[in-house]
């Protein structure tokens, strides 16, 4: 017999889920069965158009005045509808813009034109992680852009587009091949640790590890290991915050140590659904090349370099000029092996639109590029997008989720050309034979082209979810739940066939070999929350609670393979005749965290801001896991006194300060504990275990404290806004390697030192409203940071592993140089001093001079205008600094070589800058050349003035009400005005290539 069970087959679940939708979606109120009789007024539809005096004006609101539930939202043509009465008012707001009242007087058909208002930007709201807040009512630091920025600039990652943008926010591009990476400083370096000043970075609300994801097995293309923070789409982005001091940090506690990058998303507008396609198609070319000698100017160089060796023939090896090689051959080898020009195409399409109480937005993206190498090598990156917000209709309930899901694959060269390209001589063999094989021209050289079958390639596959769920319990209590997930999956490969040796040496695949690396990365984090905000007669309250729990795992494993019968098998380890395995860990990492917010606004003049956070980590030993941060922020807005108010000038006027204590945990997993790694070494065939690292229960959080004070001024109703900030941060308490005896078995044990780490600075930016006319618009906006690093104290530094790395009282990024004393005139040998004149040169002692490579100062200028259609968007970023010179071999060796080396001593009394020409046995010159790359000679002026960025867009004025179409004509680094004589002056990392100048042309169709 059968029975009917209520909670057979989930029945109960499916109806609980149903009760709660129909609850959700219900209204909130039955209607009164009573009725009143009254007069109302004939009810009719408004329609018509809000521009701007030039363009229509999406996702304004349009409301009745004096009635409520009487909304409308205008939609991608700036087009709306409400049903009013004759004698209605409508009230027509947006940011950015002056609000209206326009008196329906019976018209069907209302036209709107909205006026720019300045001093509404004080009413932007401003992301701060968990709250967002005014900008006229925040007590700290945040710099942003918006997607306005971001869209106008052909670049594939999100670091790229804050470049010059923000002060405070250093970046710079550590390679020119596409997929490659930027390094990030907030406000400084604060770790003695490279790898522990990466900022926090956030995408709606998932914290995203900025952890290397590449290996050096495999990366060898790339000056550093290639970085998450590469996967996300820089064309999904409505605006990125950048939070820099303790008020605005303190919150996420031993996270935002080194600064916060807060990510946000596009989001759906309410409006008739919108479809967006943009295309567009481009190239990039290497900015500069090195300026380095022809076959003449070469040939006669290493001819004297013989003479002035007593050599009276050449070696059978010299081929360049002993007749073997083409004497009058000139190939430029950088036009040659990076000359080339790289082809980028983007596709981007969207569709948005919704509700008053939902709205949604769908994109997509696809990007590929090739590289200015030789060869066929292509970067893709594609992904997508979606966001759904919904809300109820008596508006207490809320949900926000987005996801995204980016992919990237790389195919490249494991080797950059850019080494060889500056140093092969002129009249180097052609590279192929007449009939179009690699040219090893009679075993006399490398052919640099048979690294073209030595790939890196890698596939990355990046997931992100995020779900916000709050519910307002009361007008003034609310609740909210923050859901985030993350995953990350990287295969990376690095062959190194048999074909890349010359034939004539017979080497088969029994010599090829394969490097793979294998990361797979997820975590997950929730964040429940409390609201409570209290409307006094004169001050308002604001407090949030809140935790956080998140979890992260993640495995990587490196192999090597060689011995292959077949290089068609090369990528199959099974078909290796030795494999090994590299590295092979599984990390957890595990964080809870308790933290709150109090905020305070007294009458809108007087706020005052209190943030604290308890932080527990897994990656710190028993005793040390959990450690407090806490910072208080405060303003006083002068400018709403009534000593101000009156004021024709001064529009606005704010005092803010901080101080706080941020906390640092970026050490990596297990690092106080006693470990032990596989050392390959068989014992009666069992692979044995060594120690690799000694339990210290003593290892603790780094802390920095930060200190803020600014001042803000608007002024002739914010035409002229401008900020003042000064702030410094002193971090200790720094985890780094701590030497022991040898004794130990062990060179040292992590622990935390007593040293301390200042960055201290002025920041100064401006906005400007130009002209603010109907049909011309001009705004201008400059940043400028002058910084300084210090390390305070280091104990025993003179006897540590450091000795000869930093120096107390000076930055850490610091070189220690030889004193250059010139050429002497008698030897044509470069002198140095002999610091503590014991008639030696020696490292320890006299290699002492401190140069500072960090950026005197540094920031942006960019301006936009518009006139009518056309809009003109561009930016020069310039930085002041010291770098190091390109480091080259003798002049004379079997290299090529700058051309001002021309300029060198050739007999007794000459004076010249460069010593005499050697071809290598001068052991004196060869010795003191290499000094001379270590001295104070080798620091050069690399500060330069550079056109970042330009757009140019030109709406098409179509007569279709439903379609918009834009063309935009893009360049990236397109011009550079410097000093600098060795190449690109932002990048100065030795054979790897440089940024690339890029230029695109587009169209964009929105209906």
């Amino acid at each position: 017999m059968n029975y009917f069970s209520f909670y057979k087959d989930g029945r109960a679940l499916c109806c609980l889920i149903f009760m709660g939708i129909t609850l959700a979606f219900s209204s909130t109120h039955a209607a009164s069965s009573k009725r009143h009789f009254k007069f109302t007024p004939r009810q009719f539809q408004v329609n018509g158009t809000v521009t701007d005096g030039s363009s229509p004006l999406p996702g304004v609101t349009i409301a009745i005045k004096n009635k409520v539930n009487s909304t409308a939202i205008s939609d991608y043509s700036g087009q709306y509808s409400i049903t009013a009465s004759p004698s209605d008012t409508l009230i027509v707001s947006f940011i950015g813009f002056k609000t209206s009242y326009i008196p329906v007087n019976r018209r069907k058909i209302v036209d709107v034109k909205l006026l720019y208002d300045t001093t509404t930007l004080q009413e932007v709201r401003v992301n701060a992680g968990y709250y967002s807040v005014k900008e006229s009512d925040r007590t700290g630091s945040i710099a942003r852009i918006t997607s306005k920025d971001i869209e106008n600039q052909p670049v594939t990652n999100v670091l790229a587009t804050m470049q010059g943008r923000m002060a405070g926010v250093s970046i710079t591009q550590t390679t020119g091949v596409p997929g490659g990476g930027f390094d990030i400083k907030i406000r400084g370096q604060n770790s003695l640790r490279s790898d522990a000043n990466s900022p926090l970075y956030i995408i709606d609300g998932v914290p995203i590890s900025s952890d290397p994801i590449g290996s050096s097995y495999t990366g060898t293309t790339f000056p550093t290991l290639v970085s998450p923070i590469n996967s996300i789409n820089p064309d999904a982005i409505e605006s990125i915050e950048v939070l820099k001091d303790a008020d605005a940090t303190s919150i996420y506690g031993s996270r935002g140590a080194n600064g916060v990058v807060l990510i946000t998303t596009r989001k759906g507008k309410a409006g008739k659904t919108k479809f967006n396609v943009s295309a567009s198609t481009g190239t990039g070319r290497v900015t500069k090349f090195l300026n380095l000698m022809n076959t003449d100017q070469y040939l006669a160089v290493r001819r004297q370099a013989f003479i002035n060796d007593g050599r009276t023939a050449y070696g059978a090896t010299d081929y360049d000029i002993n007749g073997i090689w083409d004497q009058n051959r000139y190939t430029d080898w950088q036009k040659e092996l990076i000359g080339g020009t790289s082809l980028i195409n983007d596709l981007q399409a969207s569709v948005s639109g919704g509700s008053n109480n939902t709205q949604f937005l769908l994109n997509g993206s696809y990007h590929t590029e090739t590289n200015v190498f030789p060869g066929q090598f292509r970067y893709k990156k594609g992904g997508s997008n979606f966001s759904l917000n919904h809300k109820s209709e008596d508006e207490k309930f809320s949900l926000n989720f987005s996801a995204g899901f980016n992919s990237q694959d790389n195919n490249l060269p494991s080797y950059d050309f850019t080494s060889d390209a500056r140093n092969l001589p002129p009249n180097a063999p052609a590279l192929y034979t007449p009939d179009g094989n690699l040219n090893w021209e009679n075993n006399t050289w490398q052919n640099p082209l048979r690294n073209l079958n030595t790939k890196a390639e890698s596939a990355i596959n990046d997931l992100t979810g995020n779900a916000v769920l709050s519910y307002a319990l009361t007008g003034e209590l609310s609740v909210k739940g923050n859901f985030g997930f993350t995953y990350l999956d990287n295969t990376e490969t690095r062959i190194v066939p048999s074909t890349i040796y010359n034939p004539a040496f017979n080497v088969g695949p029994s010599q090829s070999s394969i490097f793979t690396n294998d990361v797979n990365r997820s975590s997950w984090i929730v964040e429940p929350q409390i609201n409570w905000i209290k409307q006094l007669k004169d001050a308002k309250i604001d407090v949030l609670v809140g935790s956080t729990f998140q979890s992260q795992h993640g495995t990587k494993i490196s192999n090597f393979g060689s011995g292959f019968t077949s290089n068609s098998l090369i990528y199959n380890l099974a078909a290796a005749k030795t494999v090994r395995v590299l590295l092979d860990e599984e990390t957890l990492y595990k964080y809870q965290a308790f933290f709150g917010r109090i905020n305070f606004n007294y009458q809108q003049k007087y706020i005052a801001n209190l943030t604290a956070r308890r932080d527990g980590s897994s990656r710190f030993g028993p005793g040390n896991q959990f450690a407090n941060f806490g910072a208080l922020g405060f303003a006083w807005l002068f400018s709403n006194e009534k000593f101000t108010q009156n004021s024709r000038w001064l529009s606005f006027g704010k005092i803010r300060g901080s101080y706080g204590t941020t906390g640092n945990d970026q050490i990596g997993d297990y690092q106080f504990f006693d470990t032990y790694s596989v050392n390959g070494v068989l014992y009666n065939g069992i692979s044995g275990l060594s120690p690799t690292r000694l339990f210290n229960s003593d290892f603790g959080w780094e802390t920095n404290k930060k200190l803020e004070a600014a001042l803000e001024l608007g002024f002739f109703k914010d035409r002229i806004f401008t900020t003042v900030e000064w702030y410094q941060n002193k971090s200790s308490n720094q985890l780094v390697g701590i030497p022991l005896p040898g004794t130990t078995g062990f060179s040292s044990m992590q622990a935390n030192l007593d040293a301390v780490v200042q960055n201290r600075g002025f920041e100064f930016t401006v906005r400007t409203v130009n002209f603010n006319s109907g049909n011309f618009n001009w705004t201008t906006s400059f940043n400028l940071t002058v910084a300084k690093n210090k390390l305070l104290s280091f104990p025993n530094l003179a006897s540590s592993t450091y000795s000869q790395q930093y120096r107390v009282g000076q930055p850490l990024n610091i070189q220690l140089l030889y004193k250059f004393n010139g050429v002497n005139p008698q030897t044509g040998i470069y002198k140095f001093e002999d610091l503590n004149k014991d008639g030696l040169l020696t490292a320890a002692e006299d290699r002492q001079i401190i140069a500072d490579l960090n950026p005197k100062f540094y920031g942006g200028l960019q301006n936009r205008l518009a006139y009518k259609g056309v809009s003109l968007d561009f930016l020069f970023q310039f930085v002041s600094k010291d770098s190091k010179a390109y480091s080259m071999s003798s002049a004379g060796t079997m290299s090529n070589k700058h051309v001002r080396l021309l300029d060198s001593w050739s007999s007794q009394g000459d004076t010249g800058p460069y010593q005499i020409y050697t071809a290598g046995f001068n052991s004196s010159a060869v010795t003191a050349n290499s000094l001379f790359n270590q001295s104070t000679a080798s620091i050069t002026d690399a500060s330069f003035i550079r056109l970042k960025n330009i757009a140019l867009s030109y709406k098409l004025p179509l007569s279709l009400n439903d379609m918009q179409c834009t063309i935009m004509l893009q360049g990236q680094n397109l011009l550079t005005f410097t000093r600098y004589d060795d190449g690109d002056p932002e990048f100065t990392t030795y054979g790897y290539l440089p940024p690339l100048k890029v230029i695109t042309a587009g169209i964009q169709l929105t209906f």
